[in-house]
């Protein structure tokens, strides 16, 4: 009996994630058909609409779709995962792995990774700004009268959208599966509806369409590919959230059902608009085969939109988080809005710029039409640097030969660059923004990681063996008093300057001292059962070795009550803990430094505005003694 049930019960777990990862991980590229056919034939370079032109182009929309996101993405890059997680993060962390590479080709890996991930917070802004405008924006098909409420409309629903995440999704999560299976069945609906009047449209399925329409139009394929690029934005989400659902479930929702779908929408709104040509006003909204349908058509598109945007503002915290633990951001302060679900967190901090930089593209661009020139190129950019990571996993871990790694990297980034070059030309009418915010957050991750390199090399230099000082202490040392003095350092075979300046100052020494080091390892998690190694040294003194993963959530306290089990137990009210608040400050302009003078004034401003770490390691404040000092980068 239980052997018949459990393939019944297997498939009705895999339909059920699959469920849950439509509201999160297809909503993005689920709501691109609100904009980019009227981009192609509307827009800043628009085509003639002829029945070779529209062929063409959903022709290569569908092949689009079937090599950047089914082959690329769904069947490839989804295997190169970091123990069962996704995203850019994960996928530099595996790159970084391999044995033989030079420092130098590891720095430069390092360096795409950081700024792959600096590019997803321009996503993180652009998707908001342009998803809800283009659904908000079917109120002027409805009437012109709406026409001056569109704006106003999108920066309120914005707003709440932003206002409404110190909640947390847990809530409201449940629907959103739901929601999005209707929209893409009423997307797959519509397109049928119109392709049973227009059925020929059925054969731009074939690749020659879109050979013919690239070698008759040259120069306006070119452009347009600039606008097909839109159907594709959203395909690395099927990457990044691949650790809340698993690659088979995210693999299974695409191919049966959200890709059909999806793509019978394209090819609906290609019949409408050769059976009307003045329907490329809004092809999206004037597929409806009834007027009566255009509200709640709407009223679902902006509910759709709201979705996708939820995914992607979750996917900043979830990236600023893992950039935190990884030593790329200053700390912040982390809320997690649910007892169940170690993903659910709200950075307040990030949500409130995104707010702020979400309303200034609104107000700045006005339209989706304006904003589509801002959308492409952050997004074809990051998926080059993921194929060119994907490449070194390939090679190094995988053990590829070259021909067969060579010919994955030149298919794919051939793709990815004829993409990518076709934005280009769009940098200065909108796309020059996701460039200035993507490189700004890339100085800031990489000024960080370098002033705190060069803040633990100064650190070190200064630094006496912890066991020469404990065969010191042989010698008579100084008074010895009860409790547990607990020194956080990042070099635990040096004496931790906390404990010096505690000497110094107050003359006594615990009779228990620990020396606790935290490390984040490069994988997701790390489990509980490796969680913490205790070391006994002479004299009292203790080290313990905490290890997190960049997505776990840092909780000392309980990392501590774990020591039991290794023979060291903690009494909380008799425990204090000793850290090193280290003030910086910039070098005089005429000694030389490893650090510009600009990158030293940032990473003091960022060093002082950091969370403490108090706070992010959970440690009791009545607890803490923070013992200052003055550091000079050099």
């Amino acid at each position: 009996m239980t052997a018949t049930n459990a393939p019944h019960g297997e498939k009705s777990g895999l339909a059920a994630t699959a469920l849950a990862a439509m509201g999160v991980v297809f909503g993005d590229i689920g709501t691109s058909p609100l904009y980019t056919v009227k981009e192609v034939f509307g827009g800043h370079h628009p085509l003639a609409v002829t029945e070779a032109n529209v062929l063409g182009i959903l022709s290569l929309v569908f092949w689009a779709l079937t090599v950047t996101v089914s082959l690329k993405y769904v069947l490839f890059i989804t295997r190169a995962d970091n123990r069962g997680e996704g995203g850019i993060m994960a996928l530099t962390a595996l790159a970084l792995r391999t044995a033989n590479a030079s420092p130098r080709i590891l720095w430069l890996m390092s360096a795409l990774g950081i700024f792959g991930a600096a590019l997803f917070y321009g996503d993180a802004v652009i998707t908001p700004a342009m998803s809800v405008l283009s659904a908000v924006e079917g109120l002027e098909v409805a009437t012109p009268l709406l026409t001056p409420y569109v704006l106003p409309t999108t920066i309120a629903i914005l707003i709440g959208l932003f206002l409404f995440q110190r909640h947390g999704t847990a809530a409201v999560g449940a629907l959103f599966g739901p929601v999005m299976m209707f929209w893409f069945a009423t997307l797959g609906s519509l397109g049928l509806w119109n392709v049973i009047q227009y059925p020929a449209v059925l054969a731009a399925i074939n690749p020659w369409y879109a050979l013919v329409f690239v070698i008759e139009h040259q120069g306006l394929a070119f452009l347009a590919l600039g606008s097909v690029v839109l159907a594709i934005t959203g395909g690395e989400a099927l990457y990044a959230d691949m650790g809340h659902f698993g690659r088979r479930a995210i693999k299974w929702a695409w191919f049966s059902f959200v890709f059909p779908l999806l793509y019978l929408n394209y090819l609906g709104q290609g019949a409408l608009i050769l059976n009307d040509p003045k329907a490329i006003e809004n092809p999206f909204f004037n597929m409806v085969p009834a007027e009566i349908l255009l509200i709640p058509l709407i009223v679902l598109a902006t509910v759709a939109t709201v979705i996708a945007s939820q995914a992607v503002i979750s996917g900043a915290f979830s990236l600023t988080s893992q950039a935190m633990q990884l030593g790329y951001c200053p700390r912040i302060r982390v809320k997690f809005t649910s007892e169940r679900e170690k993903g659910q967190i709200y950075v307040p901090n990030i949500n409130w710029l995104l707010l702020i930089t979400v309303i200034i593209v609104v107000l700045g661009f006005r339209s989706s039409s304006n904003l589509a020139s801002a959308y492409g190129i952050a997004v074809t950019l990051t998926m080059m640097i993921d194929t060119i990571l994907a490449f070194a996993v390939v090679r190094a871990l995988w053990r590829w030969s070259w021909p067969r790694a060579a010919l994955f990297l030149v298919f794919f980034v051939v793709v990815d660059f004829a993409f990518f070059s076709a934005n280009v030309i769009k940098v200065l009418d909108g796309g020059w923004f996701p460039l200035t915010l993507g490189v700004s957050v890339f100085m800031l991750l990489s000024t960080w990681k370098l002033g705190r390199k060069l803040l633990y090399e100064k650190l070190k230099q200064d630094s006496i063996p912890i066991k020469d000082f404990i065969a010191s202490l042989a010698a008579g040392g100084p008074l010895r008093v009860d409790g547990t003095g607990i020194f956080m350092t990042a070099d635990p075979e040096s004496v931790p300057r906390a404990l010096l300046h505690n000497l110094y100052h107050n003359k006594v020494l615990h009779e228990r001292v620990v020396l606790l080091n935290v490390t984040t390892e490069d994988v997701p998690h790390v489990p509980e059962n490796e969680r913490v190694r205790v070391e006994g040294l002479t004299a009292g003194f203790h080290r313990v070795y905490v290890r997190y993963g960049f997505k776990d959530d840092p909780d000392l306290p309980r990392a501590l009550e774990l020591c039991a089990a290794q023979g060291l137990d903690f009494e909380m009210m008799e425990t204090s803990f000793f850290l090193g608040r280290e003030t910086v400050v910039s070098m005089p302009i005429s000694r030389r430094s490893r650090m510009a003078k600009w990158r030293q004034i940032l990473f003091t401003w960022m060093f002082r505005n950091a969370d403490t770490a108090t706070a992010f390691f959970k440690i009791p404040p009545n607890r803490v003694v923070e013992l200052g000092a003055q550091v000079e980068l050099s």
